[in-house]
């Protein structure tokens, strides 16, 4: 095993004289799994393809893009892990001081905006080498969306970036599809049928007075192709006389249809219009890989850590948390409005074979810094092992209808013996001490499983100390905006776990992650919340400000002030006093807090709780 060059003299040694791709990442070079850099080269890699990787160039100019020469079949090109804006700003829009993808966690090392400039980089350097997108940040913005940092609605990344193509969504597929296709000869702009893909369509007709119409009509006038509204429906022209709220109902209705057009069985292709004749096409999605499929995948031959050349810099921190963890599967049927994972990775989930985790497990006890734990079995949500019911395989899953929320859907599946088989096994390996789940338990779908064996287990095995689990809030309002379901059900969880550790003996707590200033969110709703986290001694160890990015049903709520879902109304907290009020009201029991908390309940006309709040217990 090795690492893919990441210089000119580490791909001559390989004796390349030249690359099919340059692998372009806004991240440092980290070999492992959790990266979608490493899968996306190694999968190419299995295919026959040469890859190399230019790890957070220089863009200031293009010629760090030119190190490895001109590749012989195109860029791929990706943000890094995070979405570059997300990894650069606060929710408040304050610059982060450090990150943890970079060599030594320094700030700085990526440009804002990373998939757009690298892309326009690249072309700089060679106008006639095709450029393809993909990973988190070109796939939450490859339609118009409401950006939150220049709050308004820009257009299709696909368009800024002056890509060829777009992968959306995992793409081990696509990249392999759009391979092939470029190794047959075939123009980057003539690929437009590969699912998992976007692309751009221009109508040259119109030059020889075939209007738009008549183009669309040909072009788009099947029953499986869908027109969302026009990019000029959403913004406002000089000259245009639209209205705020006209403009927000057709920016509501466009990503209403994306949302139900996310699974592989059921999407239709989706077209959105720009000016007179260029098109952004997006075709169906790619049906989610097998069991066999993801366990090809996460054996092909990684290296498991970073480069040895950032050793002298200290390493790369994002490693520390995902070296010694291991992902068992892929989709979440969750389906919370805040969380971009449905448009991303789809409802469908998958999960790998017992065996092939178990050949992971053993290959991280051979590491030489294994030291007896291994940090997570898990993915998106670490207790879903497959489809939510088995109708998803057939039709699809439900366009109208979630799988746990308001509660849990009659034909759930509602089963945790396999996972609890996998982590019993992983247990059992030489040299493992401790096997944890970080990933993230979904509380609501555990508590309706009447077998409680997983949950007896998940206390006495694969907790140290604390349980970190996700109300996010505890309003009947706001929680219905974030699709989750209500605080009974975390009531009844909380009393549970207490209950099966008390019998276990074992002293372990519950903490609580939640959202302040969510959609929906009200003063009132705030201070319920706090009134609850006094009343059951709960104390949150990480509230987050709500953080409108794009791709979710949330920040959709935020921009329009309306539920696409339902069509109704919702109320935006946006002043800025306000949501330092809510966050504030969250960790009332910080005297830092004080003087907000008072305010913020004899605004919210609830003075007789300032001394309830502040009462030592």
């Amino acid at each position: 095993m090795s690492f893919l060059p990441t210089t000119k003299e580490e791909m001559n040694k390989k004796g390349w004289q030249q690359a099919d791709f340059v692998l372009i990442t806004g991240d440092a070079y980290v070999d492992h799994p959790s990266f979608g850099t490493a899968i996306i080269s190694r999968v190419l890699e299995s295919r026959g393809y040469s890859v190399v990787i230019l790890a957070q160039p220089d863009w200031k100019s293009a010629e760090d893009f030119k190190r490895f020469g001109k590749p012989r079949l195109g860029f791929l090109i990706n943000s890094g892990n995070v979405d570059s804006m997300v990894n650069h700003f606060s929710v408040f829009k304050h610059r982060r001081k450090t990150d943890s993808y970079s060599p030594g966690g320094k700030a700085g090392k990526r440009p804002d905006r990373a998939v757009m400039v690298y892309s326009n980089r690249a072309r700089e350097a060679y106008k006639d080498v095709p450029i393809i997108i993909g990973g988190l940040e070109a796939s939450l913005r490859r339609f118009a969306h409401y950006d939150y940092w220049d709050n308004k609605v820009r257009r299709s990344i696909l368009i800024d970036s002056k890509a060829d193509l777009l992968i959306y969504g995992m793409g081990e597929r696509a990249v392999v599809d759009i391979a092939e296709a470029l190794d047959s000869g075939i123009s980057a702009k003539d690929i437009i049928w590969i699912k998992g893909t976007v692309c751009k369509m221009v109508n040259t007709m119109h030059k020889q007075g075939i209007s738009s119409s008549e183009f669309e009509k040909e072009q788009f006038g099947d029953k499986e192709t869908i027109l969302l509204p026009d990019y000029s429906e959403l913004v406002s022209g000089k000259n245009s006389n639209k209205s705020v709220d006209k403009m927000k109902k057709a920016y509501a209705e466009s990503f209403l249809i994306q949302y139900q057009n996310s699974d592989y069985i059921t999407g239709k292709r989706l077209i959105e219009k720009y000016d007179d004749t260029v098109y952004v096409v997006q075709n169906p999605p790619q049906e989610p890989l097998s069991t066999q499929e993801l366990d090809d995948v996460y054996e092909l031959p990684y290296e498991g850590t970073y480069h040895p050349s950032y050793e002298a810099y200290g390493g790369i921190p994002a490693i520390k948390e995902v070296q010694f963890s291991i992902t068992s599967n892929r989709g979440c049927f969750g389906g919370c409005a805040f969380c971009a994972l449905t448009y991303h990775q789809g409802r469908q989930v998958r999960g790998r074979s017992k065996e092939s985790i178990l050949r992971e497990a053993k290959k991280i006890t051979e590491n030489k810094d294994f030291k007896g734990y291994i940090h997570d079995v898990g993915g998106p949500t670490a207790n879903f092992r497959g489809p939510a019911c088995k109708k998803q395989l057939k039709s699809g899953v439900c366009k109208n209808k979630d799988c746990l929320y308001p509660q849990p859907c009659s034909q759930l599946i509602v089963d945790h013996k396999e996972y609890l088989d996998i982590l019993r096994s992983v247990r059992k390996l030489d040299k493992v001490k401790k096997v944890f789940i970080r990933s993230g338990i979904r509380y609501d779908y555990l508590i309706a499983d009447k077998d409680t064996t997983f949950f007896n287990e998940l206390c006495k095995y694969h907790i140290s100390g604390t349980l970190k689990v996700a109300p996010e809030h505890i309003s009947k309002n706001v929680l219905s905006k974030m699709r989750k379901p209500s605080s009974d059900v975390f009531v009844k969880f909380s009393k549970k776990y207490k209950e099966i550790n008390e019998k276990l003996g074992m002293k372990q707590y519950l903490i609580p992650y939640l959202i302040s200033s969510h959609p929906g969110s009200t003063l009132n709703d705030a201070v319920e919340l706090a009134v609850f986290l006094k009343k059951t001694g709960f104390i949150p160890d990480q509230v987050q400000d709500f953080y409108p990015t794009p791709g979710t049903l949330s920040t959709c709520m935020y921009y329009t002030g309306i539920d696409p879902i339902s069509g109704e109304s919702v109320y935006v907290p946006t002043n800025m006093e306000e949501k330092k009020m809510q966050r504030a009201l969250m960790h009332f029991n910080k005297p830092e807090n004080r003087s907000l908390v008072r305010k913020a309940l004899v605004k919210a006309n609830r003075p007789e709780l300032i001394e309830f709040l502040f009462r030592r217990n």
